[in-house]
């Protein structure tokens, strides 16, 4: 699989040549023409189905230098959250440097709409991908990937595919939060975070436990919250673990809308200042609360330099195995994680 990481893609005169017609015929077959010879229609359309062609929905495309159109396709959770539009901008930065546009689009955790918009983006003819996936399962790019499309994975490693993945230290640096909390005094953290199906939550608390199996610390099932639905999930889970005797006196909230919504839970408690916080990745207010918010964030900036970097390499002809990498976070302490037990 590897050494087709950068196998030029298929093009309208190797169908031609292999079907034994004309690039005409292959054009007017690819556009419906109804008066082709059915004979020729179906040597062409086997060899389209060989080669896995794809035909360039934009015909000007055609006539571009080695068939590229200069974009890329760039798949996110969601452009409205923090870290997809910072990603997406600082993506879109670096492409243009090189003079080439970003084609975007959020996947909502919807598998099945990754699947409809890498396929749209492929029938547009970009030039390479880089996803943020969703899918349990990205089997279905090998031929993508065999056809010599460079595909890039960020955040979350994909599925059954051996690829270019950029992910961010999550397990160690959740670790390292939730020691901080340990270390100013707290030994009752409450945990709040995505569902456990997905790359980034399940890696983060396998960090928080790590750091309560090393500070000898219980795992409380009690004060551990997955699959958060929204703010009022968060609220209601809040609301329910101080309602009891013994409450956490600390909560590592491991994505950024879990911390908002940890946040105004506490704040409705009156409790902001008594529960220490830490959260996980960037909010742009953090700095302007009281206490301020202490946050493991992402250095989204290198995750789109070595992304992007990966993309460019493999379109301008490295040919080697897939890599990953890990960047490291940033910790900044604002207070909220600083109130001491």
């Amino acid at each position: 699989m590897n050494s087709d990481i950068n196998r030029p893609r298929p093009t309208i005169r190797e169908v031609a040549a292999l079907s034994g017609t004309s690039i005409k015929t292959v054009s007017r077959v690819l556009n419906g023409v109804s008066t082709v010879d059915p004979a020729l229609v179906k040597r062409v359309n086997k060899a389209i189905k060989e080669l896995n062609y794809r035909p360039n929905v934009t015909a000007g495309n055609l006539r571009r230098v080695n068939g590229r159109t200069n974009t890329i396709g760039l798949l996110l959770k969601d452009i409205a959250n923090p870290f997809s539009s910072e990603l997406h901008r600082a993506i879109e930065n670096l492409a243009r440097e090189r003079g080439v546009d970003v084609l975007a689009g959020s996947l909502d955790e919807q598998p099945e709409r990754e699947r409809d918009l890498i396929a749209t983006l492929i029938a547009r003819r970009v030039d390479g991908l880089i996803i943020v996936p969703t899918s349990s399962d990205h089997a279905y790019l090998q031929k993508e990937r065999a056809s010599g499309m460079p595909i890039v994975f960020v955040d979350r490693p994909p599925n059954n595919l051996t690829a270019d993945t950029v992910v961010a230290t999550n397990a160690l640096s959740a670790q390292a939060a939730t020691e901080h909390l340990i270390g100013n005094g707290h030994k009752r953290i409450a945990y709040v975070g995505d569902s456990q199906s997905i790359f980034t939550a399940a890696e983060r608390f396998t960090g928080f436990k790590a750091a309560l199996q090393k500070a000898k610390l219980k795992l409380d099932p009690s004060i551990i919250h997955h699959g958060s639905e929204g703010h009022d999930d968060v609220a209601q889970f809040i609301d329910s673990v101080f309602a009891r005797e013994n409450p956490p006196t600390a909560i590592f909230a491991s994505q950024n809308f879990v911390t908002i919504a940890a946040i105004r839970a506490l704040k409705h408690k009156g409790l902001e200042k008594k529960v220490a916080l830490v959260g996980f990745d960037d909010l742009a207010f953090a700095d302007l609360l009281d206490p301020g918010i202490s946050l493991v964030t992402q250095d989204i900036s290198a995750m789109a330099n070595v992304a992007s970097g990966l993309l460019f390499e493999r379109l301008n002809g490295k040919n080697s195995k897939a890599e990953t990498h890990e960047i490291p976070t940033i910790f900044t302490p604002r207070g909220s994680g600083e109130i001491p037990n």
